[in-house]
């Protein structure tokens, strides 16, 4: 493993950086809010469509008129994670009111219906997801883990690691992510669609080859990128902007070069045996995966400058020294800046313009063609918010449909972008094939 020391000192108190982060964010997009915090829709789902096409322009349509595949299946909201502190589904005995497990079925259905009656969904085609098979499984996974988790499931109930449960109705919800995940890849494959959304729960992206993690069981996105290439695509790229590392899709991938990850997180390091992995800038893949795996561990609070600047000094330049042939986007609204589970302050602007980036690179290296996997998000309501923001920009739709209803935070850009540049330098002298970026 190569060690590359990546962290500039951060001096705590300087008056540069006590400006950053005490500064408000303002932006001309979002709403001025009334007392009462109504909020400005741009464009309604209920209007008739428009008469023209400079009218259709103006509602905010795609110049090309295409729509996004959403695949999604409703058996998947009969996971229920349970009752507890936050997400360790221990009961002290002393509180009245316990939460319900972060990872649960309304923040799912939240996605669902703003999808439905959002304004953007007059952009949107619905395709039912289904189960994945046994041999599907196997080519990501190990054949003891999938028999683990059968045994599991006959038990009826069984803590996997810290916040994992698998309860009963667990297992046939992850089988349908699963199952759903690899429907709307193929329909990428098949050619039906150039952009399609597994809009997915259990989520995927930690779950590794042999063991689960994180609230998952099955990686979703690891078994369609599988799919992939055991279809004929030489190279695909994988960029995870859960607020979380994607630690077992780039274990699944951790020693090919056919497959480059990159995952954009907030720096939380291991947490535990089922999460060995530190997400740090040293992890860049072993054997002929070296330098195929990409972290990007950013700092608390980085914002959408922040993510904005990430993506345009790191990742854009990545992707294009690798020239994949398809793009899989794992996206998870942690990252933003009401999210339970995260620090990392992004708005629905910063979503959007995170998609619209992804967008770019899919038309100039993968003919368009961009699967997106849902992952985290667990603020009930701001995270169908952010989806929906998020899709706009992979949709490159000509203005925002909605307006943010809380997006008012402050951030810590200019921190944020001395940690990029020192991590583009890294990559300089570390990662073969991006010395010249």
């Amino acid at each position: 493993m190569i060690l590359v020391r990546c962290e500039p000192a951060r001096t705590h108190g300087a008056p540069e950086e006590e400006d950053s982060r005490s500064r408000v964010k303002t932006s001309t997009n979002r709403p001025t809010r009334s007392g009462k915090g109504n909020v400005t829709v741009a464009a309604s789902p209920m209007e008739s469509s428009a008469s023209s096409s400079a009218a259709v322009a103006a509602e905010g349509a795609p110049a090309t008129g295409e729509q996004l595949a959403v695949f999604w299946h409703e058996g998947m909201v009969a996971h229920d994670a349970g009752r507890g502190v936050f997400d360790s589904g221990r009961d002290p005995g002393f509180l009245d009111v316990l939460d319900q497990h972060p990872e649960n079925a309304d923040r799912v259905r939240n996605m669902v219906s703003i999808l439905r009656r959002g304004p953007i969904a007059r952009f949107i085609s619905w395709h039912s997801g289904r189960p994945a098979h046994a041999a599907e499984l196997l080519s990501f996974h190990s054949a003891e883990y999938i028999e683990e988790l059968v045994q599991a499931n006959a038990v009826g109930a069984k803590k996997l690691c810290e916040g994992t449960f698998l309860n009963p109705g667990s297992w046939g919800a992850a089988l349908l992510a699963a199952g759903t995940t690899l429907s709307a890849m193929k329909h990428i494959l098949d050619g039906h669609a150039k952009i399609a959304y597994a809009l997915v729960r259990p989520p995927g992206h930690h779950a590794q080859p042999d063991r689960a993690d994180g609230y998952c069981f099955l990686n979703n996105a690891g078994l369609a990128v599988k799919l992939a290439l055991d279809s004929g695509r030489r190279k695909v790229a994988v960029v995870d902007i859960d607020v979380h590392y994607g630690n077992g899709t780039a274990e699944g991938f951790y020693h090919t070069d056919s497959v480059l990850t990159i995952s954009l997180h907030m720096k939380h390091g291991s947490w535990g045996p089922s999460h060995p992995q530190s997400g740090s800038v040293d992890e860049i893949g072993e054997g002929r995966g070296l330098g195929y795996n990409l972290n990007i561990p950013l700092p608390n609070g980085s914002g959408d400058a922040g993510y904005e600047y990430a993506m345009n000094e790191l990742v854009v330049p990545a992707i294009e020294k690798f020239r994949p042939e398809l793009l899989v986007f794992v996206v998870g609204q942690d990252s933003s800046t009401f999210d339970p589970n995260g620090r990392q302050c992004l708005t629905m602007d910063g979503y959007r313009k995170i998609g619209q980036i992804m967008r770019g690179m899919a038309d100039q290296h993968s003919n368009g063609q961009i699967l997106i996997v849902q992952e985290g998000g667990y603020h009930i309501s701001y995270s169908a918010y952010c989806l929906h923001a998020t899709l706009e920009g992979v949709l490159n739709l000509q203005a925002p449909l909605l307006d943010d209803p809380i997006a008012y935070y402050p951030e810590d850009e200019k921190y944020t972008m001395k940690v990029v540049d020192i991590m583009k330098k890294c990559w300089k002298e570390s990662i073969p094939f991006l010395k010249d970026i």
